[in-house]
């Protein structure tokens, strides 16, 4: 026990050691040729993940650019095209602060502090925004609100902390917010994923978005210039399609976000319009389905049974055939094992400060001006949420809004949560609410018959 102690700080020393040099040489890679080094770049990030899945995800990672043509597109195009301090950005923040060290650690802490420290915070730094969507999520939202500067920054610190290194922010529309390049400056060991509306973006703009390197915007689509003019503003398609050359001329890396409607799920994943993403130079990309929450909600605006068995199946078929990575927000739950929201892998902060479970979940019980971080994480909400996760067995059906409703119903009087907006709690009663129980038996049935397909071609 004493020769162990005794050594215990040298290896401690070996280990930040080794790993400096490690990321030396892979900083050499970087500037020197990174896509005819790939190989030793996926070799190096091997020997600096300390948990076996990781290992096994950059295994996963070579085979797959070794074999898939349409993979092997997207990681030269990455290492190619990228501006250098972009690449440099984006490899050590998201890949080893946030992946590699910073998930081992929130594994450590969140046994030992005994409550669940999450992989990334969903926070919208302000309210205000310079157009107004039909439906948006977010319509409901108090447009006045503002999250100070020194919150953000003490918030990002006690992310640090805890091990979060990946910062998502909505709103609102971020690059309203005056505040946000001196955040993302102050925090650069921290990665930065930013959903815009994409009108806010000129030349000044991009140009800081590459100064900084941390950023990483991703556009908020609704498919080819009329669907997306409709429901955003006449002009709007034409202001993201700019803003997307101008990241692409300078070497930004950045992604799309749509939103799957009964009305435009066909569009937004047609191979004519996923074609048109990655020539614009979209390297990723989520899609959400349409919940009738915020703004106006719509129910009969959500994807039908079959529409969301097609996604199931059309999404994963994209994410082999196309060079764009692309998630499902709701159908990819077989990989998160489930609803991710709650704390459980994330959570979201409103410009007003509410702490809600996630995006579409308006209820929250603390507000993160008048609480920590570590408090937040120890809410009355989120350990309602997560006892109860996952939610269904299946994880085709994560979701407590769309999949299991009566399960919201309970977190929510469990919890004592209130909404966070007028007419949130909506989604639980009335003629939404009995839409959501209708829809989700419905897809019930439909996974179901999904299933039963399955085990046919297996037998």
């Amino acid at each position: 026990m004493i020769v162990t102690q005794k050594w215990q700080p040298n290896l401690d020393f070996a280990k930040r050691y080794i790993s400096e040099k490690v990321l030396q040489q892979l900083l050499s890679y970087l500037s020197r040729d990174p896509v005819r080094h790939m190989e030793q770049i996926l070799s190096l990030g091997k020997i600096l993940a300390r948990r076996e899945e990781h290992r096994r995800n950059i295994e996963a990672i070579e085979k797959a650019i070794a074999t898939n043509p349409a993979i092997n597109q997207l990681a030269e195009g990455l290492l190619k095209d990228t501006h250098s301090n972009v690449l440099h950005r984006l490899l050590y923040n998201w890949f080893i602060n946030s992946a590699l060290l910073g998930i081992p650690r929130q594994r450590q802490l969140s046994d030992t502090l005994g409550f669940n420290v999450p992989h990334f915070i969903l926070v919208d730094p302000t309210g205000a925004c310079n157009l107004r969507c039909e439906g948006c999520w977010a319509g409901a939202y108090a447009k006045h609100d503002e999250l100070s500067f020194e919150r953000l920054d003490r918030l990002f610190n006690e992310a640090k902390d805890l091990g979060i290194y990946w910062i998502v922010m909505s709103g609102g529309e971020p690059f309203l917010y005056p505040h946000l390049f001196d955040l993302a400056a102050k925090h650069s060991d921290m990665a930065f994923m930013i959903y815009t509306n994409g009108t806010m973006i000129d030349d000044r703009v991009a140009d800081k978005i590459v100064e900084v390197g941390n950023i990483s915007p991703a556009f908020s689509l609704e498919g080819w210039e009329n669907r997306t003019d409709q429901r955003r503003g006449k002009g709007v398609f034409k202001k993201v399609t700019e803003a997307m050359d101008r990241l692409r001329e300078r070497g930004a890396v950045f992604g799309i976000s749509l939103t799957a409607t009964r009305d435009n799920v066909d569009e937004i994943t047609s191979d004519n319009f996923i074609d048109f993403l990655t020539e614009k130079g979209a390297r990723y990309g989520w899609i959400f389905h349409y919940i009738p929450i915020g703004r106006n909600p719509n129910p009969e605006l959500m994807l039908t049974p079959e529409q969301r068995a097609y996604m199931a199946e059309r999404i994963p078929y994209i994410r082999s055939h196309k060079p764009i990575l692309l998630g499902d927000f709701w159908n990819d739950g077989e990989l998160t094992q489930g609803c991710i929201a709650g704390g459980r892998r994330y959570f979201h902060i409103t410009a007003s400060g509410a702490v809600e479970p996630c995006a579409f979940v308006h209820f929250s019980t603390q507000n993160i001006n008048d609480c920590s971080l570590k408090q937040v994480l120890q809410s009355p909400l989120f350990t309602t949420f997560q006892k109860r996760q996952p939610f269904c067995d299946d994880h085709l059906r994560p979701c407590p809004i769309i999949d299991v409703p009566e399960g919201l119903r309970q977190i929510v009087k469990e919890s004592g949560a209130k909404p966070t907006h007028d007419g949130a709690e909506d989604v639980l009663k009335g003629e939404v609410g009995e839409f959501l129980d209708l829809r989700s038996t419905a897809w019930a049935k439909e996974v179901a018959k999904i299933r039963s397909e399955v085990r046919k071609n297996i037998c």
